[in-house]
């Protein structure tokens, strides 16, 4: 490659690693912190809201006890639980059963025997418990969460003073282990640059965030978008509940949650790439062109650079180490944001690797099983694709309608403004 190339090349990424970088560093200071003082209280409004928290859960014997004392023990008066035991073979649903018992006037729990066509499990376990239920307010998380006593009342509390329809948080990840850190602090990270969540309050911006462990969503918003039956196929359920609130004009938001919401989400380098097995090639809609420019976008941007100071000659490193530059800068001012160490900047390009590693898994996995395979089932990949654009349809159709509900000027003065 001729030097003139190797600079170009160099430059440009190097250029774009320190915007996103530095733009990463400054606007995620931007996120509402619950942890503050400012929202140790209750909502500002009478009567108080009431939220339900629905937590699906199969084979989870080892968690759900403490996720869902973590939940009924919450210092929020208008709430109640509803756990579903989604198929379990182990002790999930009996752990349930004695908790209802303990705790009858705050937890109720459905016990799922069957799976109907057109659905995956979760999914139809969060339309399930969500059907059963009429509360202001609704809390989709998963039965691995664990809250802190205050989590429900502070979340309820700014959702409520800033006016927003939608809100995820961002949980604090148990991390045990240096593989375990590596590929999480990787994930965490590099997901800020993609996803820039700052913007998501934005309705201008496309910006959408979702999470199994707290996605919060007003019950009007919920309706609107169609509930849990326009995402009946999706794999990544929460990522696309966010996205289908976004597309639905609701007012969506995120904020940072440190030890109001925490979860182990994985064991080990090797069991991040295991969970990874059946969200990776979904969230590239199952097509392999995208997998394989992520793929390569991935090798050029996050390992390329590392290896380039060595083999690019002369001034044509300059740009090489620019983007590490910026990549060290982004570890350094966003990584104890999510309670990481720096220094794990130092295993960004073998990270990078086992995320490439992770994607190509996922997508063989689909090839493999003809679908996606999770706790057990193995979902049609033809299936999901069609219920899924059934489901984009069924959802513009909602977008259209809602826009035509404020055509008129007296609807569109009386439309609010956040």
């Amino acid at each position: 490659m001729k030097p003139w190339v190797w600079l170009a090349a160099g430059l440009v990424i190097g250029a774009d690693w320190l915007r996103r970088s530095l733009l990463a560093g400054v606007r995620m200071k931007e996120l509402e912190d619950l942890t503050s003082p400012k929202w140790d209280r209750l909502p500002d409004r009478e009567p108080l809201p009431s939220v339900t928290v629905v937590v699906p859960a199969k084979n989870e014997e080892s968690n759900i006890e403490q996720c869902l004392r973590s939940l009924v023990t919450q210092d929020y008066a208008q709430l109640s639980v509803c756990a579903i035991d989604d198929r379990s073979s182990d002790n999930t649903g009996a752990i349930m059963d004695r908790l209802q018992r303990e705790f009858s006037e705050r937890l109720r729990v459905i016990h799922i025997t069957e799976l109907p066509p057109g659905w995956l499990g979760k999914t139809h376990a969060m339309w399930s418990g969500a059907s059963q239920t009429n509360s202001e307010w609704i809390l989709f998380t998963d039965g691995d969460i664990f809250f802190r006593r205050d989590a429900l009342r502070r979340a309820l509390a700014y959702a409520e003073a800033v006016h927003r329809d939608f809100l995820m948080l961002f949980p604090k990840m148990i991390m045990k282990g240096f593989g375990e850190k590596m590929v999480l602090s990787f994930f965490a990270l590099t997901s800020i640059l993609l996803v820039r969540p700052w913007n998501v309050k934005d309705r201008s911006s496309k910006a959408f965030v979702g999470a199994g462990s707290f996605n919060l969503i007003r019950r009007s918003g919920y309706e609107e978008l169609g509930t849990y039956k326009a995402l009946r196929m999706e794999v990544v359920d929460d990522l696309m509940l966010g996205k289908t609130a976004k597309d639905q004009g609701l007012a969506t938001d995120c904020a940072m949650a440190h030890d109001l919401v925490s979860v182990r989400w994985a064991q080990g380098a090797f069991g991040v790439v295991r969970n990874l097995q059946k969200n990776l090639f979904s969230m590239m809609r199952f097509s392999w062109a995208l997998a394989a420019g992520a793929a390569v976008a991935a090798l050029i941007y996050h390992v390329f650079p590392w290896i380039a100071i060595f083999v690019a000659p002369g001034i044509t490193k300059v740009g090489f180490a620019l983007a590490v530059l910026g990549i060290v800068l982004l570890y350094a001012r966003v990584a104890p944001i999510f309670e990481v160490s720096p220094w794990f900047c130092l295993t960004h390009p073998v990270a990078a690797l086992l995320f490439i590693y992770a994607l190509l898994n996922s997508a063989l996995s689909s090839l493999i099983h003809g679908g996606v395979q999770w706790r057990g089932t193995t979902y049609s990949l033809e299936q999901i694709q069609a219920s899924n654009l059934e489901s984009r349809r069924e959802g513009e159709e909602r977008r259209r309608n809602r826009s035509a509900a404020y055509t008129g000027p007296e609807r569109r003065k009386s439309q609010p403004s956040f």
